[in-house]
């Protein structure tokens, strides 16, 4: 039987070498001066995944301040245009199919560069297709000689085929990775890279009177400290085409619990069901034994649309919570009620980095490297554990007190750790600014003597204060 991730990793493949001969006799868009420089974002967008979300709109924020308004025409890449309309500071957004690669051979070409967006970048644990696909747009950007570039993602174990794409079509591009774990992981394929970060730390919600709002609406008292929890299901990936599954499903409904959409499905089974039943019970058993010593109000918190079968089943177990999901709240509105919550929970990544701004102390449940990078950083390894892990429940009791009784010192490490994000990210507007120039040297790039904070995406008054006390530096 074909493997439709090799199939699609190999017509990607293809598209990105016939893209090399095809510039040669003249064809796509090359930029000139006067004209505006056209980007495309490349990226996850239109499942309501909120961390994918929010990652792209504080890279067209960035971009737009680095590059001047003036000087940009942005598109933005999105499944679903009804999820995203209002994001992206209006930029244009483009449909992005399922089966993606003609799109990808017909749509970089109109561009004068790519930024390939999506955190989980160059990784397996999702989808091999994602991969390929950001792969792809990198490849097809640098084989028209255009701006190719990987902004601030995550790198971890690939397929065979996969490695060798990255080796051979990312060599070119600005690759900036969100932690030295990732530098390691591409420096063993040839890839040389810059040490960025996430780009979420600079994002602004709505008020803190919406997420009280939102919280009183549903069923908070307005006094009883607030629990947030974001489950997930960590055992269902990674996502992979497959057109056996798809046709035996189209006829017969067949892999109906399985089906993701069109010709994807989430790994599924006998032993994905028991592992994703346990990590449910020991998250809800968790929740119920810290209850019995502190009165707390849960609030399940759906970050993605394809997590609130998880927050739900959670919410049953330890008798009822209400659960606020991103296909209801958009980024702006998810964020403002974590900030608003007193306790996290989590085992979504950026549940937890768009909290720490607001100083909310955040425990993490993980299922790869991701929120164990970030608490390596905090300096919090007690806090943060395995989805899979024995006695899971007594381990997150045991969390979920450290936050109370270790809270001040919790928010204190991670104001540090947010002022220092803020800087690695301004220095990731530093590299582009660089690689744009390099790339373009007629764009008018921006002269003169520019602090670092003229590299960040404007801020709000409460990380121009956590800078302030954190690093001395005013921000205007």
């Amino acid at each position: 039987m074909i493997d439709m991730d090799s199939a699609i990793e190999a017509w990607v493949s293809g598209l990105i070498e016939l893209n090399k001969i095809e510039w040669m006799f003249g064809a796509g868009e090359s930029w000139k001066p006067g004209q505006k420089l056209k980007l495309l974002f490349a990226g996850y967008n239109g499942t309501r995944n909120t961390g994918s979300d929010v990652r792209v709109e504080e890279i067209t924020r960035q971009v737009r301040r680095i590059l001047g308004a003036e000087n940009v025409e942005f598109a933005v890449m999105s499944q679903d245009f009804n999820l995203t309309r209002g994001y992206f500071g209006g930029a244009q957004q483009v449909h992005l199919p399922d089966v993606f690669p003609p799109f990808l051979h017909s749509e970089v070409r109109k561009h004068h560069g790519v930024i390939a967006c999506e955190g989980s970048m160059f990784k397996s644990k999702f989808a091999s297709a994602l991969t390929a696909m950001m792969i792809g747009a990198l490849g097809i950007a640098s084989a028209q000689n255009k701006l190719s570039v990987a902004y601030g993602g995550e790198a971890g174990a690939m397929d065979p085929w996969l490695q060798k794409m990255c080796r051979r079509y990312c060599h070119d591009s600005l690759v900036i990775t969100r932690n030295p774990e990732s530098q390691e992981v591409l420096g063993k394929l040839g890839i040389s890279t810059d040490l960025g970060t996430d780009t979420a730390w600079t994002f602004e919600p709505l008020g803190p009177e919406y997420g009280r709002k939102a919280l009183l609406d549903a069923g908070w008292d307005g006094s009883t400290p607030v629990l947030a929890v974001c489950a997930i299901n960590p055992f269902w990936w990674p996502v992979k085409p497959s057109i056996g599954k798809w046709l035996a499903h189209s006829v017969f409904g067949a892999y109906a619990k399985s089906y993701y959409r069109t010709i994807y499905f989430h790994r599924s089974g006998r032993e994905v069901d028991t592992a994703y039943e346990k990590y449910l019970t020991a998250m809800a058993e968790g929740v119920a034994q810290y209850r019995r010593t502190r009165s707390v109000f849960p609030v399940m918190i759906a970050m993605e649309k394809l997590d609130r079968d998880a927050c739900e089943r959670v919410a049953a177990k330890i008798g009822g919570a209400p659960v606020l999901a991103s296909d209801q709240f958009n980024m702006y509105e998810i964020v403002s009620i974590l900030r608003a919550c007193d306790r996290i929970l989590s085992s979504r990544f950026h549940a937890i980095v768009t909290s720490m701004p607001a100083g909310v102390p955040s425990a993490g449940v993980t299922m790869d490297e991701r929120i164990r990078n970030l608490m390596h950083q905090r300096k919090h390894e007690h806090l943060v554990m395995n989805v899979d892990e024995p006695d899971l429940a007594d381990k997150i009791v045991a969390a979920l007190r450290a936050l109370d009784a270790d809270a001040e010192a919790i928010r204190e490490s991670m104001a540090e750790v947010v002022a220092s994000n803020l800087r690695l990210m301004a220095r990731m507007g530093v590299y582009f600014e660089e690689h744009v120039a390099r790339r373009y040297p007629d764009f008018p790039i921006r002269a003169g003597v520019l602090g670092w904070e003229e590299y960040l995406p404007p801020l709000s008054p409460l990380l121009c204060g956590l800078l302030e006390t954190h690093t001395g530096a005013m921000v205007a």
